[in-house]
């Protein structure tokens, strides 16, 4: 949708087309996180920062208006073994020009001691942001310019004189100039090459409303085991089949949003009592005030993970205009609205405004699958 609101912009006319409705995917299914915390660091870090930035620049321009929300994330260490993931990943942040504010002691317990009364140290991360996916999704669809085809199912892309010069549905081919492959999952069904995305679930909690009595939280808090649940730290080059880390999220409402896992699974419609249960233990640790309220929602989505942890982006090979965006896994609500501005970039013809060379597609050899 941010791909189709620049090209729109620049002057394309565009067609989306989703196989089911749009949001429907992991955007509906996100927390909102528009952070840098928890990126791992390198490239991905880097983006990172600049798709915070844009956020800012979209939000002050009126395109998304009221849809992002600045705040601090605070990293904590509530054991012993977690403090040296803690100094890792805020050098880290601090070397990408993060903003971020150790917090020990007396400060330790001014800002997040009511909220973690364990916590032995944390780390404020400022500049982060918040926006729903959908509703981000929502506001560019409403701000128009293209046109959407839901419930349309693309069944593969037409070749004619060496190149791609259109769409296959279900009602026949559709001529297009550039294609943009950005269906997550569903976009290596048009790629030749090996099997790089993988489904890669994650199952979330929302409480119901905090009374006015309840401990205040300036943010969301991130367990350090979360850093090494996902990868982001050094240490955590996880291979299980499922990783527990975990966040707590006050929202806007008084709510609270609990997570998450990362499992390679891809039954989405199914919340699992066990990872709930384990989710909410932890949660209840960290932040012992939270056994005052009640679960009201549990919900799963998933995830398009690649092999190496980084999205593909880029021109695919063979094909001089065919381009694809996928494999954000849980990075997408952050750097999406960037990628969309960057891919109009691209396919325009213009230099990218930021250096992506790390997720060319061009790195696993990527080609079309046979001509439909």
């Amino acid at each position: 949708m941010s791909a189709a609101h620049f090209l729109s912009r620049a002057g394309w006319q565009v067609t989306v087309f989703d196989s089911g409705v749009v949001a429907s995917g992991a955007t509906g299914s996100a927390d909102g996180a528009v952070s840098v915390a928890s990126k791992k660091p390198g490239p991905l870090m880097t983006l990172a920062v600049a798709a915070v930035r844009f956020y800012e620049r979209l939000a002050e321009t009126g395109v998304l208006a009221d849809e992002f929300m600045s705040r601090s994330t605070f990293m904590v260490a509530a054991q012993p073994d977690e403090l040296d993931v803690l100094e890792s990943q805020s050098a880290q942040l601090e070397a990408a020009d993060v903003p971020v504010r150790l917090l020990k002691g007396r400060a330790l317990a001014e800002t997040v001691g009511a909220a973690a009364p364990a916590a032995l140290a944390a780390v404020e991360v400022q500049g982060e942001g918040h926006a729903v996916g959908y509703r981000v999704v929502e506001r560019l669809r409403r701000l128009g310019g293209f046109t959407i085809r839901r419930n349309c199912r693309i069944l593969g892309l037409h070749h004619a004189g060496g190149r791609v010069d259109g769409v296959v549905t279900e009602q026949g081919i559709e001529s297009f100039d550039a294609v943009l492959l950005a269906a997550g999952l569903g976009s290596m069904a048009f790629l030749a090459g090996p099997d790089l995305i993988r489904p890669r679930k994650g199952q979330l909690i929302v409480t119901d409303r905090a009374d006015r009595d309840a401990p205040r939280f300036p943010g969301p808090l991130m367990s350090c085991r979360y850093l090494v649940s996902k990868g982001s730290h050094p240490a955590g080059n996880v291979t299980e089949a499922r990783s527990l880390g975990l966040v707590i999220d006050p929202l806007r409402t008084g709510q609270f949003l609990i997570g998450g896992s990362r499992e390679d699974r891809d039954d989405k419609d199914v919340a699992d009592a066990d990872v709930i249960a384990s989710l909410l233990r932890d949660a209840v640790a960290l932040s012992p005030s939270l056994a005052h309220l009640r679960v009201i929602r549990v919900f799963a989505g998933v995830r398009a993970a690649t092999r190496d942890g980084m999205p593909i982006v880029g021109r695919v090979g063979g094909a001089d205009n065919v381009w694809v965006a996928t494999g954000f896994e849980g990075d997408g609500i952050c750097l999406g609205p960037l990628m969309g501005h960057l891919c109009q970039q691209m396919i325009c013809g213009q230099q990218p405004e930021h250096d992506i060379s790390a997720l060319d597609a061009g790195r696993f050899g990527l080609t079309l699958a046979e001509a439909a």
